[in-house]
């Protein structure tokens, strides 16, 4: 989880990716930097036992002669060339098998994600596992064993024991003023960046979210609750709250993709990802009524606001969580179709892995991975019912939904959230929904949650 406070055109070309909604970082080298800082630590210190749920992680990879090999082949099939084969400073590949892994792991599940200035301009996050799965997810070993049922029960395991963590007092820590801690002079500027860049308002953390600045933490009793931190009630205003054909903004997000005719089932894995609407609403019953669906896609930055508004009035009708993936990465992102038996064989050299990663597997993702679904029966007639979808990435798979079946909701009212980073989410519109005005996919700024995103035309 990254934000820039640099300018994009200062990375140099070689190390330059275009990360759709910023999910990691521009500049390459700055996750490798952080991993590397971990690394250097865990094999520095004397070995430590592996907790409780990494000595399990490592009991089924090395007990099932299937999940094994995955681990195994994994590793071997990053191909043996720049900038896949060396760390930043040139020594050797950072993450180098299974057990080194769970070494990492080991160190990193001790500490909540800190706030790092690296020396080329960037500010970001540590996130853990998306640092260390980055090229292996991409490979074909690594695709299959992500795909895994029993791999993705026992992710489940380990993101949920994680999440304790950064529930806990101690978690908090990094949320001080230093270097590393997220009301830096940098980290504050950054999250304010992100959180103003439609409205130029105030920079004033305190202005925007809930919290006490004079407390210790600003008041904030875990990194889990400074990070699904409260707006105040007058920094996003509900958009034209008496007019129900005005629909409103459900998350503080980038616009991702706009989508019309969408199928009830379609090849999601393709490199064109078309949105397959009976995959995405989980095989729902309701999801029949979607055919031809109109989708609105839209993508929330590590440093946004994280909580789920209803995006129009009405009653809900459904909410559940549907679990799924937790690091699948398709194959078009990957090696698979680039390498020969031969290359494969001699250790992966031969086809790239796409460094952008999950951050372009966004429609991919809204049929597999684990996600939330609110099913709205809006008050406006010409809207009918309408879907949410909370779409968890990585780490970022944990979705409460915070409303139940039969509550009525008014439009900017909360939904629900998303915990531990930046995720996305999906707006589902049947056909013939006279749906329209939504902001155009590629703009650099985020839409504010509960402003305007679509208007019903008559």
């Amino acid at each position: 989880m990254v934000h820039q406070h640099g300018d994009e055109h200062d990375i140099p070309q070689e190390h330059f990716i275009n990360r759709h909604g910023a999910w990691l970082p521009a500049d390459h080298r700055v996750q490798h930097e952080w991993l590397k800082t971990q690394i250097e630590h865990v094999d520095k210190s004397p070995k430590k036992d592996l907790i409780p749920v990494l000595q399990e992680f490592k009991k089924l990879i090395e007990g099932n002669s299937r999940i094994y090999m995955y681990f195994n082949q994994m590793w071997e099939e990053i191909p043996l060339k720049k900038p896949y084969d060396k760390d930043p400073a040139g020594v050797h590949r950072q993450i180098r098998d299974y057990r080194h892994m769970l070494a990492v792991l080991n160190h990193i599940f001790t500490q909540a994600p800190q706030w790092t200035d690296a020396a080329f301009g960037v500010g970001m996050v540590g996130v853990p596992m998306v640092g260390i799965f980055d090229y292996v997810m991409a490979t074909p070993s690594g695709h299959a064993a992500f795909l895994d049922p029993e791999v993705n029960k026992m992710m489940k395991k380990i993101l949920n024991e994680w999440g304790k963590f950064l529930k806990s007092p101690k978690s908090a820590e990094v949320l001080a003023s230093h270097k590393e801690g997220w009301f830096s002079q940098h980290a504050v500027k950054d999250v304010m960046d992100v959180a103003n860049a439609p409205l130029k308002t105030s920079h004033r953390f305190e202005d925007m979210y809930v919290c006490n600045p004079s407390a210790r933490y600003y008041g904030y009793a875990s990194w889990d609750d400074f990070f699904t931190r409260q707006l105040r009630e007058d920094a996003r205003p509900v958009a034209s709250p008496g007019d129900d054909d005005v629909v409103a903004s459900a998350c503080e997000s980038r616009v991702y993709n706009v989508a019309r005719h969408a199928k009830l089932r379609d090849r999601f894995w393709i490199k064109s990802q078309p949105y397959s609407v009976l995959d995405m609403l989980g095989h729902d019953p309701l999801a029949a009524q979607f055919s031809d669906a109109t989708v609105y896609q839209a993508f929330l930055s590590a440093l946004s606001y994280h909580r789920w508004h209803a995006p129009v009035s009405g009653r809900i009708v459904r909410a559940f969580v549907k679990d799924g993936t937790y690091f699948s990465e398709p194959l078009f992102e990957g090696p698979a179709g680039g390498y020969s038996e031969g290359e494969r064989s001699g250790g992966g050299s031969g086809g790239d892995i796409d460094t952008r990663g999950i951050s372009v597997a966004q429609g991919y993702l809204t049929a597999l991975a684990t996600r939330a679904v609110v099913f709205i029966q809006a008050d406006n007639p010409a809207i009918g019912l309408m879907a949410f979808v909370g779409v968890g990435m990585d780490e970022v798979s944990t979705c409460e939904i915070t409303v139940s079946q039969g509550q009525h909701v008014t439009k900017g009212d909360q939904l629900g959230m998303f915990h531990f980073g930046g995720s996305s989410h999906c707006l589902l519109f049947r056909a013939g929904v006279p749906v329209d005005g939504f902001p155009t996919p590629g703009r650099k700024e985020n839409v504010p949650v509960r402003s305007k995103v679509a208007v019903i035309k008559k």
